[in-house]
């Protein structure tokens, strides 16, 4: 007999989590291997007097956060996290990374041991002990193997289906390949490698959000009209600094290959993330206003937080700590322009003085 069929639940509803919906949704009701209804946990918040989670139940949208977009009927939103999760096979994480303590920590005893799960969080966990992955904390507070899923995506683009190629890393291939058959699309190409040094390595990359750091550097240039040659040293001095950051909380630094970097989860990412992408709109526009990065938030996002701006902070402590901060100028230089009121001029003199040149 067939086993029976594989319950996902995805945990979170945010853009990206409702532009995987829509594949998930997909998938799940034409492959017999997976059960036709998916669980997406929705983090209830009131939009123009409705629950967010009627709103996608009734209407098979996030009006929210992926507005345009139909979610297919079988993806079903529910605000308890317990009830989300219960009974599922697999779980597929992508929620903003400050809130994945606490989620797994309330989902300690709702999932079964032989549950799979799947990480798509960027950023990193500045936790009491140092700098953790975020699939290790999962790993960790809920004794699941947990692969890991990045490469250049934009959430829109995906939801709109356009071509794009992403990476599943596995330590457990046979997990990855079970993700790839979840998730890939004809538009939506996945490689899963199980070269646990690669995964954890563009996985700490990809986590640590510091390309979207770099983005913020790319959209000041923007803002200060100074051309194509200067934002391409923007983009090549923020590859250094993100492969040089890289090795210093990686368990082994010489595992830190820059060859890794150059695969669909290092370089091309940082690519589009540099010329696309709100991190680098809001950094344009906080160039040429004047305004806050909050006022920005607020403007143009909806209130919803940029990611770069709050990464280059954790980022700024971290080589505090360890008295790094001249190693990193660009990466100093974002964090003290949006914060700490730097002239915005100055992120050409940080490349002018640049560790990589001198």
């Amino acid at each position: 007999t067939m086993a029976s069929p594989l319950k996902v639940c995805i945990v979170g509803s945010g853009n990206w989590g409702s532009a995987i919906a829509r594949i998930i949704g997909g998938n799940a009701r034409s492959l017999e291997r997976f059960a036709t209804t998916v669980k997406m946990w929705v983090f209830e918040e009131n939009v123009n007097g409705r629950k967010l989670s009627d709103i996608i139940n009734t209407e098979h949208e996030n009006v929210k956060y992926l507005p345009g977009f139909k979610l297919p009927e079988n993806v079903v939103a529910v605000p308890t996290l317990s009830d989300a999760a219960e009974g599922a096979d697999l779980l597929v994480f992508v929620v903003p990374h400050q809130f994945i303590r606490n989620l797994c920590d309330q989902l300690v005893g709702c999932v079964s041991a032989r549950a799979r799960g799947i990480t798509l969080i960027k950023g990193i966990d500045e936790g009491p002990d140092g700098l953790k992955l975020i699939s290790d904390i999962i790993r960790e507070k809920m004794g699941l193997d947990v692969s890991v899923l990045m490469g250049a995506n934009i959430a829109n683009e995906v939801a709109a289906e356009k071509f794009c190629e992403t990476t599943i890393g596995s330590k457990v291939l046979e997990n990855g390949l079970l993700f790839k058959e979840l998730l890939q699309t004809p538009n939506f190409r996945i490689t899963v490698v199980d070269d646990a040094d690669t995964v954890e390595l563009c996985g700490a990359l990809k986590r640590c959000d510091l390309q979207n750091i770099v983005a913020v550097g790319a959209g000041i240039c923007d803002g200060l009209s100074c051309g194509d040659n200067t934002k391409a040293a923007v983009i090549r001095l923020g590859l250094m600094e993100m492969i040089a950051f890289a090795k210093l909380f990686s368990k082994d630094a010489d595992a830190v290959s820059s060859a890794t970097f150059l695969e669909s989860c290092g370089v091309a990412d940082l690519i589009t993330t540099c010329y696309g992408g709100r991190n680098r709109r809001v950094a344009e526009a906080f160039a040429k206003t004047g305004k806050s990065i909050e006022e920005l938030e607020k403007e143009m996002l909806n209130g919803q937080k940029l990611q770069g701006p709050a990464t280059s902070t954790e980022v700024y402590h971290i080589l505090q700590q360890k008295g790094l901060v001249d190693k990193f100028p660009l990466f100093t230089a974002v964090y003290q322009i949006c914060f700490e009121g730097r002239a915005v001029g100055e992120m050409i003199s940080c490349l002018q003085s640049h560790p990589e040149h001198l």
